[in-house]
């Protein structure tokens, strides 16, 4: 029997069962993959929790992103065969040691990229690329200020808006973490729990703000990230880690300067193989080419995802944390 991370109720860490499964057999466009690491993201807990609803319903098994090996293909599948190395990064069941999967969401990992780096970095490198290429066009000329700066995604974005040449503010939670953020391409970083990070922005900037700000953070951030931009800038919110954002006033755009505000998610980013593969591409260069590193700073055994979640919530975690069957 395969084994997996079993949701049969929401709620807390508590709620991740470590159970035997059905094996589970590819059908029609599908292949069944061997999972060699699993990613673990704060997406996770927003199924966990009841926050994001089971796609499925309950029981659900939880986990957007993984890395392994194909052991078999379903009928009419051609790009894919036994023994390739794939991964993905939006597919919700990755929490398990076998899974079936839609041969149109998996890739073929490169050789030179490890299968802990790729399931460390499909779906954080894939929504730092968005956030960066398309959500804003990050460029030399760019301010940027991103919370959660020593974070799985915050890390991967510090390298990649480094090497597009743009002015990098991050905030973090304490100085070991604001250590980590500098070590990865920021220029200036902000520990909340000393300063007031949109004071602190002011000062940086001049006075002028930034251009763009990736909020990941939600609840504990809003309003004063929009104080943070410049006018007709934009404020991409990406996540909620500290709560939904409730009450949201359009009214507070136009005060702060004609703002600009998103919800972007990777989903939107990667519909259709010909987007997917252009997003994964780049970041695989971008990989392969030492441009970005992709920091595992914790490893937890897939039947421990609990407490991996526990240090998730917990802020006792930097960069990616890996989980492995």
């Amino acid at each position: 029997m395969t084994h997996a991370i079993v949701v049969h109720e929401t709620g807390g860490p508590e709620v991740l069962k470590w159970q035997a499964v059905e094996d589970p057999v590819p059908g029609e466009g599908e292949l069944l993959v061997r999972h060699t690491a699993v990613g673990l993201n704060y997406l996770d807990t927003y199924f966990r929790s009841g926050l994001y609803p089971a796609p499925k319903g309950l029981p659900m098994v939880i986990g957007n992103e993984a890395a392994g090996v194909v052991e078999a293909v379903g009928q009419g599948v051609d790009a894919f065969e036994p023994g390739d190395r794939v991964a993905y990064g939006f597919m919700i069941g990755s929490y398990a040691e076998r899974r079936v999967l839609p041969a149109s969401l998996a890739l073929k990992v490169p050789d030179g990229i490890s299968d802990e780096t790729a399931a460390a970095m499909m779906l954080k490198g894939m929504t730092v690329r968005y956030l960066l290429r398309e959500t804003y066009k990050v460029t030399a000329e760019t301010t940027l200020l991103f919370h959660a700066a020593a974070g799985g995604v915050g890390l991967i974005a510090g390298q990649w808006a480094r090497s597009l040449g743009a002015t990098t503010i991050g905030t973090v939670s304490s100085e070991a973490k604001a250590e980590l953020a500098r070590a990865n391409g920021y220029d200036h970083v902000i520990n909340y729990r000393e300063e007031d990070f949109a004071s602190r922005v002011k000062e940086i900037t001049d006075g002028k703000g930034c251009d763009v700000v990736y909020d990941s953070v939600g609840r504990d951030t809003y309003p004063a990230s929009l104080t943070c931009l410049k006018p007709f800038g934009l404020w991409a919110s990406f996540g909620q880690s500290s709560g939904p954002i409730e009450g949201f006033d359009l009214g507070q755009l136009s005060k702060h300067g004609s703002l600009y505000a998103t919800r972007p998610t990777l989903f939107s980013y990667i519909q259709g193989r010909e987007r997917l593969e252009a997003n994964a591409r780049e970041l695989f260069d971008m990989v392969e080419g030492g441009t970005i590193k992709i920091p595992v700073e914790q490893t937890f055994a897939l039947s421990e995802a609990a407490e991996a979640h526990r240090a998730l919530e917990g802020r006792r975690t930097t960069g990616s944390t890996v989980l492995l069957p």
